[in-house]
């Protein structure tokens, strides 16, 4: 069975049967006590139901229990008898004890001090009897003093009740603490209900409850009263918690059941939202009366003689009867322990009780009927189809009661069909309900649901712009038009929505476009990034400074190349500021574009900046483009020529430090007739010849610096002097001018300019530099002399050097050794050296061959194996031959002198390679200091030999 199937109310008999019938019942905190037959008292506790206690009162035959009292902590229980005594029995005792102080009163009712009591005194208590009279007492379960034995502390009247005049039976008591040491006191009579509300000093409780009568003497005690009785009425109420303030009550009377809130706060009559039950027409008190009330949450409960009857407090409906069968017999009483929330009913042969179980499983059902939809809502908070029901009732009654708004907000929350909400608020012409319906049902929609989100905002955006569009033609409606635009702006700008919108964006450009909504396009333009289209829509509107102000504010540079030629033409200060703040972000050649288009148009202005930013390019950004470079120098040549040369000449003349194009600014210069900076171009060239004879047109000084540029070709120096020479004598026909290139110049003398000038031109004129070139001359002669005086002594010297080296000889003694193989020097051929050192021929040979060129190897081979064949033609000499004719001895004497010859000239060839000088002291050594003592392909072979 499902769980919102079981039902609130669970019937369960308790397995008992009593050995005497029941008389009374009472029940409290797990504590059960009943009276059985005429003189048995049965207690159990709930906790321990198999074992039960069972005492005798021990009265008189004609006395039997009138009713029976249980305090709130099951530990008190107070026996009326039918002969208007008192008998008291405590929970930890066997001993049933008479409460004398009581005696002569019939006691109907008992109003527990649920603050004071405790397992071992009841704190003070009021005690109702059936003449009216309320009694204060106090009973203590402690044995008492040697004087006082007594359970009953004292019985002192502290009030009395009336019904027409006369006194009434005083059917129920109640005691509540309320907030601020308030203490509220609720007593019934059969057709009366009495609230005495009064204050009790903290510290004070002890003191008992007279004062809060004496607090209401002057004035009559507020009381209800009913026309009508049944002879008895029984009052209940519902807590919430244990120990806690009561919340609401249910007073069962003669017309009916008065039932209604509890409320501490209100200054006079504690009661409140007091409604009456009508008794239903098959109550008739003839026969079947009602006998006891319990009341829970939502509900009243209502004993009859056979059945019980479940009403519902919300809206007075019976929502549940049982019926009991007759075997049981007639109904008696029915309790409510407050502590376990069961319900107890008994019979003189039976016990029930009822479990009452998610008693609010229903009330959201009542609440909505009642169109409380907040109460509705709130107990059904964890039952989501419930919750749709409840939202789609108060939608549709909102709707009906034309408050379209809530309607709407509710609406969205339920799982209605959408397409038929919608229609019921376009059909009702209510576009702003439709508007809020739409704006719910979105923020609840999911990101995956990609179709619904994109319809919704689509719609919306229309919506909007409607809206939007009848404030701003209506007047005096600026205020709210205003927040309108601000809250479509705020849903355009939704984080929650960004991607939706920016996939639909076209679309949503065409709304505004269609709507003619400028100002909105830009701020969603903003928002989408889409700086392209507010741009162009400044330009278009030829607001430049704005479009400027957001190309600088989003920095984005394609953008800054589309716009910049636009810009450049109406505000080209700005823009060039905004480049140059962009700085090294922009790449200036994608800018010539723009730049050459509008200074073209000749605007002094655009020219102006154009030459500012292709500056601080060149200057600032150190830009090495050659474009760039070439674009400034054109621009210098058409506006600002004292510029051109400034440029050119900090640009300096090394390759690395040239970023324009030689031959195009040669060109750019010639077109525009600046000679000078042809000049420096052509020097930067290295075409001097050309960059002296363009110089002559401008100044000689400036041709003279050209002249001598040419530092390494003396050729080419006195070329470009005589070019400045014949100038100056020609063109200038300035003799002194032409005489003072002379001095300028080292490589000119008088001879190589005197046919410039013209034959009229008298010895005058060329008298000085005539003698100063004579004086040179004679000082030249004189100083070749010398030199050839020096010359001729130092041959003599030589010669005689040689002379002295050929008698030149060194002393060998006898134990000498070669100074590369360590043996005696004197035993082979060897080699005597000025340094000293000695070596035998063999040695020297070995020592010298490895440090020898290429070349010089290859000589030497050649030249031993010559000597080699002269020394075998030789031996041939000194061999026996026989006697030949005197031709052939001539013939073999011209061999001898020939191969002797040969000796001596191959040996001195070969002296000349191996012993040109000193192994050792000479350049070999020196040329060898680089090379391993050990051949490295040997290396390897050299340390495996050590170890």
């Amino acid at each position: 069975i499902l769980e919102e199937e079981k039902p609130i109310f669970n019937k369960q008999r308790i397995d008992f049967s009593p050995p005497e019938k029941i008389n009374h019942f009472a029940v409290c905190n797990n504590q059960l006590c009943m009276s059985l037959g005429k003189d048995t008292l049965l207690r159990i506790d709930l906790a321990k139901p198999d074992q039960p206690n069972q005492i005798e009162l021990g009265r008189k035959d004609d006395s039997r229990v009138h009713k029976l009292f249980l305090d709130p902590t099951g530990s008190h229980l107070v026996i009326s008898l039918s002969t208007s005594e008192c008998l008291y029995l405590n929970r930890n005792t066997q001993k049933v004890r008479s409460l004398s102080r009581w005696r002569g009163h019939l006691i109907e009712s008992v109003g527990w001090n649920k603050l004071l009591g405790t397992e071992t005194n009841t704190g003070p208590i009021l005690v109702g009897t059936s003449q009216g009279i309320i009694f204060e007492a106090e009973i203590s379960a402690s044995e008492g003093s040697l004087f006082n034995t007594n359970p009953d502390q004292y019985f002192k009247q502290v009030h009395s009740l009336e019904e027409d005049g006369r006194p009434a039976p005083v059917c129920c008591i109640e005691v509540e603490r309320g907030p601020e040491s308030k203490v509220v006191i609720i007593a019934t009579t059969r057709k009366r209900l009495f609230q005495f509300v009064g204050r009790v000093a903290e510290g004070s409780e002890q003191q008992g409850f007279s004062s809060v009568f004496s607090q209401n003497q002057e004035l009559l005690p507020s009381f209800q009263e009913f026309p009508f009785n049944m002879g008895y009425s029984e009052i209940t109420f519902y807590t919430s918690k244990l120990r806690s303030c009561p919340k609401a009550f249910a007073w069962m009377m003669g017309n009916g059941v008065l039932y209604g809130q509890l409320d501490y706060i209100r200054p006079d009559s504690v009661l409140s939202d007091v409604q009456v039950w009508d008794y239903t027409p098959d109550i008739d008190f003839s026969f079947n009366k009602p006998i006891s009330i319990v009341l829970t949450q939502f509900h009243f409960l209502l004993l009859l003689p056979d059945r019980v009857k479940a009403i519902c407090t919300l809206n007075g409906q019976v929502v549940y009867e049982d019926v009991f069968p007759d075997k049981f017999g007639t109904l008696k009483k029915m309790i409510k322990d407050l502590a376990g929330g069961l319900v107890w009913i008994y019979t003189e042969k039976a016990v029930f009780r009822y479990h009452i179980q998610r008693e609010a499983r229903d009330v959201w059902q009542m609440y909505m009927s009642m169109n409380k939809f907040d109460l509705a809502k709130e107990y059904c908070r964890d039952r989501p189809e419930c919750m749709d029901m409840v939202l789609a009732k108060e939608a549709e009654h909102c709707f009906q009661n034309k408050r379209y708004l809530e309607s709407a907000k509710c609406y969205a929350l339920t799982q209605n069909y959408f397409e038929e909400i919608a229609l019921k608020f376009i059909e009702a012409k209510q576009d702003e309900a439709l508007k809020e319906f739409l704006l719910k049902k979105l923020n609840n929609l999911k990101q995956s649901e990609k179709t619904q989100i994109t319809l919704l905002v689509t719609w919306l955006t229309e919506l909007y712009l409607n809206h939007l569009g009848l404030l701003e033609s209506a007047e005096g409606k600026h205020g709210v038009f205003q927040e309108t635009r601000d809250e479509f702006r705020k849903f355009l700008s939704s984080s929650k929505h960004k991607e939706c919108l920016y996939n639909n964006r076209t679309t949503i450009y065409d709304l505004l476009a269609s709507h003619g909504n400028v100002d909105d396009m830009v701020y969603f333009s903003v928002i989408m990034q889409d700086y392209e289209r507010v741009i162009s829509h400044h330009c278009q509107h030829d607001d430049y400074s704005a479009a400027l102000e957001v190309l600088s504010k989003h920095c984005d540079e394609k953008l800054f190349y589309k716009f910049s030629p636009i810009l450049m033409q109406h505000i080209p200060k700005k823009v060039v500021d905004a480049w140059i703040q962009m700085g090294s972000r922009l790449e200036p050649k994608k800018l010539i574009p723009a730049l050459v288009n509008y200074s073209q148009m000749g605007s002094t202005q655009q020219v102006n900046e154009t030459i500012r930013y292709m500056e601080f390019c060149v200057y600032q950004l150190t830009v090495t483009e050659e474009a760039i470079h070439n674009y400034l120098l054109s621009l210098y040549a058409k506006y600002k020529p004292d510029s051109l040369l400034l440029y050119l000449e900090q640009a300096g003349t090394h390759a690395s430090y040239i970023h324009y194009d030689l031959k195009y600014t040669l060109r750019l210069c010639a077109e525009h007739g600046y000679l000078q900076a042809c000049v420096l171009v052509y020097k930067i060239m290295e075409l001097y010849e050309e960059a002296v004879d363009l110089a002559l047109q401008v100044d000689v000084d400036l041709a003279k610096s050209c002249a001598d540029l040419p530092e390494d070709d003396e050729e080419l120096r006195k070329k470009l002097w005589l070019k400045i020479a014949r100038h100056v004598v020609q063109e200038e026909k300035d003799v002194k001018k032409a005489m003072n290139c002379l001095s300028s110049c080292n490589l000119l003398k008088i001879e190589d300019i005197l046919p410039f000038f013209p034959d009229f031109v008298t010895i005058d004129h060329f008298k000085e530099a005539i003698c100063s070139s004579l004086e040179e001359y004679n000082q030249h002669i004189d100083e070749l002399k010398q030199e050839m005086e020096e010359a001729t002594e130092s041959a003599k010297r030589i010669r005689e050097d040689i002379q002295e080296m050929r008698n030149k000889y060194g002393v060998v003694e006898n134990q000498e050794k070669c100074a590369a193989c360590d043996f005696p020097l004197l035993n082979r051929p060897f080699y005597l050296f000025l340094c000293g050192h000695m070596f035998h021929y063999d040695c020297l040979f070995l020592e010298v061959t490895p440090h020898l060129s290429t070349y010089k190897q290859t000589k030497l081979g050649e030249l031993q194996k010559k000597l080699a064949a002269a020394t075998q033609t030789s031996k041939s000499r000194h061999r026996p031959a026989p006697k030949e004719k005197e031709e052939g001895g001539d013939t073999a004497s011209l061999g001898k002198e020939s191969a002797g010859v040969s000796r001596e000239q191959i040996k001195s060839d070969i002296d000349d390679i191996i012993a040109f000088e000193c192994v050792y002291c000479g350049e070999l050594m020196i040329k060898s200091i680089d090379k391993p003592f050990i051949d490295p392909q040997k290396l390897e072979e050299e340390k495996s030999s050590w170890l």
